[in-house]
């Protein structure tokens, strides 16, 4: 499995992560790692990050470590808790990792973290494992 013909793929097809400037930087079966800086075009009206920015980029990070197994996923169901915000110009990283479990139906937990290892957010995902092999 080249990973990062996935990670590239992964980049490049996710429209709507690119217009939230989400990349992934490195994945793995059942882990992958995204970054996104925050913009002014993030805030919500208390001048703070909008909530989706943080689920959107751990669902970015839990949709890739599923990618990395070759096949397509999708999100069934999640828990979020938003801990703290962050402030625009800021990195936040997402961190995905795989629970140990099932065959079609896994569950991984993110963790939305700043540059000085301040936690924002965390979020357990449940992924529906498709037999659709990804062709980057």
């Amino acid at each position: 499995m080249d990973y990062e013909q996935i990670r590239a793929f992964r980049n490049e097809k996710n429209l709507f992560g690119r217009k939230l400037g989400i990349y992934v930087e490195e994945l793995g079966p059942g882990y992958a790692r995204a970054t996104k800086t925050v913009t002014e075009e993030d805030l919500n009206p208390l001048q703070v990050p909008h909530g989706g920015v943080y689920f959107a980029l751990a669902d970015t990070a839990c949709g890739s470590a599923m990618a990395a197994y070759g096949t397509m996923a999708v999100t069934i169901s999640c828990s979020f808790s938003f801990l703290k915000s962050a402030q625009a110009g800021g990195k936040l990283t997402a961190e995905a990792r795989e629970l140990p479990g099932g065959r079609s139906v896994c569950v991984l937990e993110a963790r939305v973290t700043g540059e000085g290892g301040a936690l924002f957010a965390v979020g357990t995902f449940t992924f529906r494992r498709l037999e659709t092999r990804i062709e980057p």
